[in-house]
């Protein structure tokens, strides 16, 4: 099957709503990896926000240990993610072979994931579900982190609140259900993957998830004894329950265990340009999570064709101006929701999803609306509303309801 310069072989990979295939550039005879994703199935299950994420943040990122999309092509059914192929599968298949790693691989692999994970939260965004499924290995037997279908894009500092990852890896903040902060989830995270490479499985374990997740929040786990002091001193640094004194990147870089034959690996714009100066003069540098460097990736996503998914699922999309706060402007959309027999459900703390409410559902067919809330001054934001599926009728009905009650507020503020 052929989808634009791409030959699609056989299947490599599976999940819920995509098939990765093995693909071949029929020009250049070069392999790559092609996931092939259903749009019928992402709209139904209300993932288009998700899928849009994944190859936005994707394109944002260009590092050594990281997995790089190279195109992204869509017809009326499919949308097809043209990726790097890395040959030698997932390193939990390594894992599953061997049981354990020996501890020279183990750091390289450990060094290899800071430094991605590290670049990833240098540019606002947060994996969220790291873990040896997610970490693929090359033909040089070097790590790259794939899958970021749950990852998060944040201001550094900004508190999540989505709970997402794999239960044996999730940290204890993101179990409770509060806000958190993405950076530490993520360390947590990696903190497992370094345990469980070199003894062979994972620290924390049980039949149950309830008594799992309680092992997490109070980090009941046991080092094997063959553990060195340099090896639990790092690991008990970052499998820390507070996140508050949970280790950061910058404390790992400077553990002993960590600094052996340790060569950072840098990724795209680490060159003249990766060293900035703020407007007191100071040099930011690696390692600081630096909000110059969210703010570019946000503009390349606002300014750069190739980052426009707005029609990937076929969606209508209006702007509007509102001259009030963040919350006075969510509570104007609740209002012309409830207009045009709309429920509100919050996702986060700038975007809501509308529903039809109840009683009607059966008269109306699926239905996918949303509206994001950026606040550009504390008393200005921009509100988009998108429609990826359901009836248009409603769409600009809201759309209607909304402006009005926009024009008729400022007005009279």
């Amino acid at each position: 099957m052929m989808v634009g310069k791409y030959e699609l072989k056989r299947t490599i990979g599976e999940g819920m709503f995509a098939k990765v295939k093995l693909g071949v550039e029929v020009e250049s005879n070069a392999t790559v990896a092609v996931k092939v994703i259903d749009k019928k199935t992402v709209i139904k299950n209300n993932l288009m926000y998700q899928v849009k994420r994944e190859i936005s943040t994707m394109k944002l990122l260009d590092h050594p240990n990281i997995v790089k999309i190279r195109e992204v092509l869509a017809t009326k059914t499919k949308i097809y993610l043209v990726m790097e192929y890395v040959a030698g599968g997932p390193l939990s298949d390594k894992l599953d072979y061997l049981k354990k790693i020996d501890e020279k691989e183990a750091r390289k692999y450990f060094h290899q994931l800071i430094d991605a994970v590290d670049y990833c939260h240098s540019r606002g965004v947060y994996h969220r579900d790291l873990k040896p499924e997610n970490l693929l290995l090359d033909s040089k037997g070097n790590i790259k982190v794939s899958d970021f279908g749950l990852s998060a894009l944040k201001k550094p500092g900004d508190l999540l609140s989505t709970a997402c990852g794999s239960p044996s890896y999730v940290a204890p903040e993101v179990i409770t259900h509060k806000s958190y902060d993405g950076a530490a989830a993520d360390i947590w995270s990696c903190g497992v993957v370094l345990f469980q490479l070199l003894a062979g499985f994972l620290p924390f374990q049980d039949r149950t998830l309830t008594n799992l997740y309680r092992k997490i929040a109070i980090a009941d786990y046991t080092f094997p004894v063959r553990f060195t002091s340099a090896q639990k001193k790092l690991i008990s640094k970052i499998l820390e329950p507070l996140p508050t004194k949970r280790a950061r990147i910058s404390n790992i870089l400077e553990e002993e265990w960590f600094k052996v034959d340790y060569r950072q690996n840098v990724g795209l714009d680490c060159d003249e340009n990766y060293l900035s100066q703020t407007s007191s003069g100071e040099t930011q540098t690696h390692g600081e999570n630096n909000s110059w460097r969210f703010i570019n990736a946000f503009r390349l996503i606002a300014m750069s064709k190739d980052l426009d998914l707005s029609g990937l699922f076929q969606e209508e999309k209006i702007k509007f101006g509102s001259e009030h706060p963040v919350d006075e402007t969510f509570a104007k959309i609740e209002v012309a929701a409830k207009d045009v027999d709309l429920s509100v459900k919050r996702i986060n703390n700038s975007r809501v999803r509308l529903h039809v409410s109840k009683g009607l559902s059966r008269s109306r067919s699926h239905y996918s609306l949303s509206a994001e809330v950026v606040e550009v001054t504390p008393k200005y934001c921009v509100i988009e509303v998108s429609k990826s599926a359901g009836d248009l009728g409603s769409y600009k009905e809201f759309c209607k309801s909304l402006s009005s009650l926009l024009k008729d507020n400022s007005r009279s503020s």
